[in-house]
């Protein structure tokens, strides 16, 4: 039986490219690249020779059972994308959810994350976050995706390409409404750019300039639930509870609302526990 490598690459300098990432690399029989072409310009490079077969969205039902049966025949493969991580919104998840399936090990070489690269940078909390990838080009599946996600408070993370990013920003001030967003463009290459602003002002930035390069759009999440400037004792409880149904532990919704109302945490903690028993 032979071992499936996930290997993350460089999402732009190659000089992110990890020695075991490489080492890897040398030593599997063969690739499975989401695009040869790419993936060969990476391999010549470092001067590595290797085979490969493309994988990607359009062939994945016939290619998976020729890598699967070639794993299973005792050869090692290493499944790559064409920047940063495989099997993040690529489809490198299927082979991966199969081998879990039958048997055969999965190893990972960690590289470089735009999502979570470009997080760290974004000027925005990080705590907590939910990365949502692409979204979809029909309107009605875009809109119920939008719709989703309007009141999670985790910051929120897209992938967009240039032709799509001012659609993609109109949709998304009309949705969550005015919040800041970091648009984060060409990770790691020479033109690295991190806007810091508002959705409505990044709609008006790129009326007026031409979006170039790769998009990763980091966005505030929904802003928490105030609670009124004097209320009582039980209404800061049922604000408690009310963070709690949203998905917020009861220590944390407890912590949150004493800091808006000046009431203590253990007594709201105790009232709102006692309600939801």
């Amino acid at each position: 039986m032979g071992t499936l490598y996930v290997v993350g690459t460089p999402i732009g300098n190659l000089e992110d490219f990890s020695p075991r990432g490489r080492r890897t690399l040398e030593e599997v029989d063969f690739i499975a690249a989401e695009d040869t072409r790419v993936t060969h310009k990476l391999l010549s490079h470092f001067g590595i020779k290797k085979p490969m077969i493309s994988y990607y969205e359009h062939n994945t039902r016939q290619r998976r059972e020729e890598i699967l049966s070639r794993l299973e025949a005792g050869e090692n493969c290493a499944v790559v994308t064409d920047a940063g991580m495989p099997c993040i919104s690529d489809p490198g998840e299927d082979v991966v959810r199969q081998c879990r399936q039958r048997g055969i090990p999965v190893k990972v070489v960690p590289g470089p994350s735009a999502v979570v690269s470009a997080l760290a940078v974004s000027g925005l909390d990080t705590t907590r976050f939910a990365f949502e990838g692409f979204l979809s080009v029909k309107k009605n599946s875009r809109r119920e995706h939008l719709a989703e996600i309007r009141q999670d408070r985790h910051t929120l993370i897209f992938y967009e390409a240039p032709h799509k990013l001012l659609a993609t920003l109109e949709d998304l001030l009309e949705a969550l409404g005015d919040r800041r967003i970091s648009v984060v463009r060409e990770l790691t290459k020479i033109y690295e750019e991190v806007l810091l602003t508002t959705l409505e002002k990044a709609v008006e930035y790129y009326r007026a300039n031409t979006p170039r390069g790769e998009f990763v759009l980091v966005v505030e999440g929904a802003p928490q639930p105030s609670a009124p400037e004097s209320c009582t004792l039980e209404e800061a409880a049922a604000l408690v509870r009310r963070l709690a149904e949203e998905g917020e532990s009861l220590s944390t919704a407890a912590k949150e609302v004493a800091r808006q109302t000046g009431y203590q945490k253990g007594e709201l903690y105790r009232l709102a526990a006692r309600e939801e028993a």
